[in-house]
């Protein structure tokens, strides 16, 4: 089905609005499949991926788009990671002697005492980009209006779910606007038309916001507006790992801790923790890796 696995785009016309709407279906249970979380970190996951989508339709980068938390409490770390070409990878760290019970958990209780960071990394050139807020909400979409509040200076709200089968959010956006004195982009001040976008958006429910079709959602919130949706853009999961890109990783550790772990265990085995794919790399293999930055030790002549 086109709502699955997609991205639709759209904006409000003849204002400064505009909006964008994620469901993961196939491709988030790809994601999970690697994994046994717990439904509350699964959740959190799932939201954090829908997010990083969302985030990464509002900016242009050539690269990937990463959103991490790190925290105190029984979830220490989630990492996703949004290419350009939209793909993701998405995993989380978590304590699997904590007591998952119950039915909603509020950021605070999983993540604990934290922060969040988005960063842009080029896949070429250009400028790493960094902005990171404090954990200073109850939900993950109330820290990321926070961050788009203080880093973008852009009025944003975010409404995401997840489920065991499907991730899903939507966003609206207040665009910037120029001043006609200035080159500079200025924080707009709330419209009437925003308050009314804002409050209709805001009576959507998490069933609807999971199952409802695309157009049909939208037409439900939006049906005395005049929204324009644009065409639709595929999303899938797909893991960077790779056999030459764990040898880089190896080579950087250096010659000598690569080989006390070999002398130890025999085998240097590298699991994946997006995909949980297993790298394994014996003695010929290391050495092997090595044999080029490893200068040999040329004796001193006389003549």
């Amino acid at each position: 089905m086109l709502d699955q696995d997609h991205l639709f785009r759209f904006v409000f016309e003849n204002t400064d609005m505009r909006g964008e709407l994620v469901r993961l279906n196939a491709s988030f249970q790809t994601a999970l499949k690697y994994h046994d979380y717990p439904p509350p970190v699964r959740d959190l996951l799932g939201e954090a991926i829908v997010a990083t989508v969302l985030l990464g339709a509002t900016i242009k980068f050539d690269g990937s788009l990463n959103l991490q938390i790190q925290g105190s409490g029984p979830v220490k770390l989630l990492l996703v990671q949004l290419s350009s070409e939209r793909t993701f990878r998405g995993m989380a760290e978590w304590d699997p002697e904590a007591n998952y019970a119950g039915d909603k958990w509020s950021l605070n209780e999983l993540v604990g005492d934290g922060r969040l960071a988005i960063t842009v990394e080029p896949e070429n050139f250009g400028d790493r980009y960094q902005g990171i807020v404090d954990l200073c909400a109850d939900t993950l979409s109330g820290v990321l209006e926070n961050y788009f509040d203080r880093s973008e200076q852009l009025k944003t709200r975010l409404w995401l779910g997840a489920s065991d089968a499907t991730a899903a959010g939507l966003l609206i956006q207040l665009m910037p606007q120029k001043n006609d004195k200035s080159t500079h982009n200025q924080y707009q001040e709330e419209s009437d038309d925003w308050q009314r976008v804002n409050h209709l958006s805001n009576t959507i429910s998490m069933q609807e916001l999971l199952h409802i079709p695309t157009k049909e959602l939208l037409h439900r919130l939006y049906n005395e507006e005049d929204v324009r949706l644009f065409e639709a853009e595929s999303l899938s999961f797909r893991c960077k790992c790779s056999k030459p890109s764990i040898e880089n990783m190896l080579q950087s550790l250096g010659y000598q801790e690569v080989s006390e772990v070999l002398a130890k265990e025999k085998v240097v085995s590298v699991k994946c923790e997006f995909c949980k794919q297993n790298y394994q790399f014996d003695t010929v293999d290391i050495e092997r890796l090595f044999s080029e930055s490893i200068s040999p030790v040329v004796p001193k002549t006389r003549h």
